[in-house]
């Protein structure tokens, strides 16, 4: 009897029914060194932004860092791990204030030599500055402890949908912006390059709520809801200020070389104390004065100033109402 004997399959079937090769010869790998080059070439003509440099820029992630061990600082026995006591909260307090003191110390440090390195600036002693500003900022913790305590009791007072200062600290945003923004504030006000804007950036995003670190914002403020709030940067808030969500504080019509020719110049409104401002209103102007004791309703427009103790309302739209008969 023969036998059958059995032929290998052939390179041609095995690539009809292999789909690793069939993928493998739809690959376009060799296509990307092309593009590799012409990013490249990008950053050499310096049309497009990078940072190639033997100096460290500031840790996106380690600024974040700051920001919540600053709060557990800020708030002990809020947002720790540890269960606090009258018997360790020296020990605690005194181990977090001098870690924090050494992270702040060293993003401080990459940001001005960051400064340096990008404008061309000429030694600055960056060390000894950094060491500075970073006992400045710990020295005001004290101070931020205080007046946050203001905007806890604020929103105390303002929001009767809560008797809880334990669950303003826990869960509302607008006291988690002002938090932030209150810590990058201080910093910002030390000249601190890049870092305040991270914090109150990484603020925004958790909360949508925008703060520039370079507003001054009295004690006692209030957001309540807060979505959609936008403060700009050189607005002025006084004492014991409420804002609903959706309100924006801003610039008036900026022209297209605005960065330059407008900065450091005031640019957005003054708000004075004890001014309540509702839904959705936009305010807007450097020489816009809002009076103190004043209320402002909610889908106003303004940019013009207003006397202390003013009333301003929209007059209530006509309503069509209609149905199937």
């Amino acid at each position: 009897m023969s036998r059958k004997l059995h032929s290998e399959p052939s390179i041609t079937s095995l690539s009809a029914i292999c789909e690793h090769i069939q993928i493998s010869n739809s690959s376009r790998h060799d296509k990307v060194p092309a593009v590799v080059k012409r990013l490249l070439n990008s950053w050499n003509t310096k049309d497009c932004f990078e940072h190639i440099s033997p100096v460290s820029i500031p840790s996106h992630e380690k600024v974040i860092d700051i920001v919540q061990q600053a709060r557990r600082i800020l708030f002990p026995g809020y947002f720790t791990k540890t269960r606090l006591h009258a018997a360790n909260l020296e020990y605690y307090i005194g181990k977090e204030t001098t870690d924090l003191y050494e992270k702040v110390n060293e993003q401080i440090t990459m940001a001005i030599r960051h400064d340096c390195r990008r404008n061309n600036l000429p030694c600055t002693n960056c060390e000894e500055r950094s060491q500075e500003m970073t006992l400045a900022f710990i020295e005001s913790l004290p101070e931020v402890t205080a007046i946050l305590a203001t905007d806890i009791r604020a929103a105390l007072a303002g929001d009767p949908a809560t008797d809880s200062p334990d669950e303003i600290i826990f869960s509302y945003p607008g006291l988690l912006a002002i938090s932030i923004f209150r810590l990058a504030h201080e910093l910002f006000r030390l000249k601190v390059p890049i870092i305040p804007r991270i914090m109150t950036e990484y603020a925004h995003s958790l909360t949508g709520i925008d703060i520039h670190p370079g507003a001054t914002i009295g004690q006692g403020f209030f957001i309540d809801h807060g979505t959609g709030v936008v403060i700009g940067e050189t607005t002025i808030i006084g004492n014991d200020v409420r804002l609903y969500q959706g309100v924006t504080l801003g610039a008036l019509s900026l022209p297209r070389d605005a960065g330059v020719r407008m900065r450091h110049k005031k640019r957005h409104p003054t708000i004075e104390d004890n001014v309540i401002i509702y839904a959705n209103t936009t305010i807007l102007g450097g020489d816009t004065v809002i009076g103190a004791g004043s209320v402002i309703g909610g889908n106003i427009w303004l940019t013009e100033s207003v006397d202390a103790g003013t009333r301003v309302l929209l007059k209530r739209p006509e309503l069509i109402y209609s149905n199937s008969r």
